[in-house]
């Protein structure tokens, strides 16, 4: 068969735009690593159920911090739904009884005998005084970080997520006990809820934890890596997850934190 010039010229160009099309997609196939800053970014832990009528102001607060100027890069918020609220009209579809254990060890820390809903956690300890978050938070980002985090995220799909995480802390006297803790987060949640204390109110989550895997323990250089397989479910919004690594000491105090969003 013939061709002409003119023909000649259009398939030329169709196959070009599609290799252009093609390289957004290989590029975005590529590992991509991140790693922590030289200061500290603080770690807020949200105790909160959806069966509890004074946790959605607790919710609006963490989802307000960025507007605020509080983004990722000074304070990485976390959402902890527990699940001893469930059997109390309403059953949170976020909850998780290691969220629960999680309180429970932080209450036993404290030499308190009561958990309870909403409760922030800053930096492993108690934090009541909401108003006072921007000056508490200044405070430990002015503070040299003692860990050094690496998150890589070595291919993506919209079924599984593969990661490699490694820490290091630098000073012998700071790694007793430490570990390396990776939890998986979704923003932009809602809950219809049609019974227990929330009947009737439309609740909206950001940094809810999705998978919380369980703590590596730091070497005798002061040294931790994890690789892990994240399986995705059908029904989470991948432009809305992201990643976050941090290491704690037994005091409860957090060397380090770094978060990583995975959509656009």
């Amino acid at each position: 068969m013939r061709v002409s010039l003119m023909q000649h010229t259009l398939i030329i160009l169709s196959l070009s735009s599609l290799l252009l099309g093609l390289l957004p997609e290989a590029s975005m196939a590529q590992p991509r690593v991140v790693r922590s800053g030289p200061q500290t970014v603080a770690l807020l832990e949200l105790y909160t159920s959806e069966g509890c009528n004074s946790c959605p102001p607790a919710d609006e607060f963490v989802r307000t911090l960025a507007p605020k100027g509080l983004g990722l890069d000074r304070v990485v918020p976390l959402g902890l739904h527990v699940d001893y609220w469930d059997k109390l009209g309403w059953p949170d579809r976020f909850a998780q009884a290691i969220f629960t254990q999680r309180q429970r060890a932080l209450a036993a820390r404290q030499r308190s005998r009561t958990i309870y809903t909403p409760q922030l956690v800053l930096d492993g300890q108690a934090f009541n005084t909401w108003s006072a978050m921007d000056a508490a938070v200044q405070r430990l980002n002015q503070t040299p970080s003692r860990a050094d985090l690496s998150l890589e995220i070595a291919s993506q799909t919209a079924a599984a997520l593969d990661v490699v995480v490694q820490a290091r802390v630098p000073e012998a006297q700071s790694r007793a006990g430490v570990q390396l803790y990776v939890a998986l987060y979704e923003n932009r949640l809602t809950s219809t809820v049609t019974a227990g204390e929330n009947a009737g109110h439309t609740l909206h989550h950001d940094a809810v934890v999705r998978q919380w895997l369980d703590p590596v323990a730091l070497d005798a250089q002061g040294a931790a890596r994890r690789q892990h397989t994240f399986a995705l479910h059908g029904d989470w919004k991948t432009a809305d997850l992201g990643l976050v690594v941090f290491v704690q000491a037994p005091a409860g105090d957090v060397l380090q934190t770094l978060a990583v969003p995975l959509g656009p």
